[in-house]
């Protein structure tokens, strides 16, 4: 996996309509201030954000828990999450075997990837549990340098659970990871508004390959970002890019990667565009989503009430 991906596999829950807690739309000051070769829409300050939630529903109390249906390189992720008074007060991330032994205590495969990646899932897999109950949100969890896929999956997982919290559904959320594509029309739509335009997205999948990838922000017209002149030139002129070449540049990429020869294609491997990370990011948070969906064939739209912090 490239170091400059954000990944995530996603999965949606069995209701009808689900409502996300995730990273809002992106502002041009916002991408002309986040590097380009950052793998995560992550904050890196040592103490919690001050940013006050302004949109995006509250956390209602209880545990919430999610599990993969099938193992990779032995192990499968299992996680959950605790909130009290709308918080997050513990995070369990872990993979385990088919035995229910961690992957934290399996001493060769530790090792492995300590000497290969510089890090091992003893060290990763606690720093990523804490950061979650200290950052709140999943977008604000950096990701750990030599655990790229790892940290994308926390991110993504993580972003479930706030989900279910949000809705308060204590239903346990199965991830079909890997499964064939379903074909199919599979839509997703943010519900805040954040600088003045929200996130549309659908995929269309045909014979099981993704077909077509739309992903625009529209305002509260209907317009498209890419229609808005001064937005156009105010972040081409802070960042090198603009609406027009980054939406179409995400939806082609992820077109190609879904379709390429590699056998776990993931938006994760969609390069994030140099100038527009924080939109890279939000696209590949949500392409998950959609590929997820698609893999349990449900086309119901996902409703994001994502958090807009001011």
């Amino acid at each position: 996996m490239k170091a400059n991906k954000f990944f995530m596999g996603i999965a949606t829950l069995a209701v009808s309509t689900l409502v996300l807690g995730a990273c809002a739309s992106d502002d041009a000051d916002k991408e002309s201030n986040e590097s380009s070769n950052s793998t995560a829409a992550s904050k890196t300050s040592d103490t919690e954000s001050s940013a006050e939630v302004v949109s995006g529903a509250s956390l209602q109390d209880g545990t919430y828990s999610l599990k993969e249906l099938n193992d990779k390189n032995g192990y499968h992720a299992v996680f959950s999450i605790t909130a009290k008074e709308g918080k997050i007060t513990e995070s369990k991330f872990d993979y385990l075997d088919k035995d229910g032994k961690s992957k934290t205590e399996d001493a060769d495969y530790n090792k492995n990837m300590k000497d290969k990646s510089g890090v091992a899932p003893e060290e990763y897999i606690p720093q990523l549990n804490e950061a979650l109950e200290k950052e709140q949100n999943p977008a604000n969890v950096e990701v750990v340098t030599g655990a790229t896929h790892s940290s994308n999956s926390f991110q993504n997982y993580a972003q479930q659970l706030v989900q279910a919290a949000q809705a308060g559904n204590s239903e346990e959320i199965e991830i079909d990871n890997g499964a064939k594509l379903q074909d199919g029309t599979y839509t997703l739509e943010e519900k805040n508004y954040s600088n003045g335009y929200r996130t549309v997205f659908s995929i269309v999948v045909e014979d099981g390959k993704v077909a077509e990838s739309n992903f625009d922000s529209v305002n509260k017209d209907g317009k498209s970002k890419t229609e808005d002149a001064d937005y156009e030139k105010n972040m081409k002129d802070k960042s090198g890019v603009g609406p027009k070449e980054y939406t179409k540049t995400l939806n082609e990429d992820l077109v190609k990667v879904m379709n390429g020869d590699e056998d776990e294609a993931s938006p994760a491997d969609v390069d994030v565009v140099t100038g527009a990370t924080h939109s890279s990011h939000t696209f590949i948070l949500y392409a998950e989503q959609l590929i997820n969906a698609a893999e349990k064939g449900d086309t119901d739209k996902i409703e994001v009430d994502n958090f807009v912090e001011e």
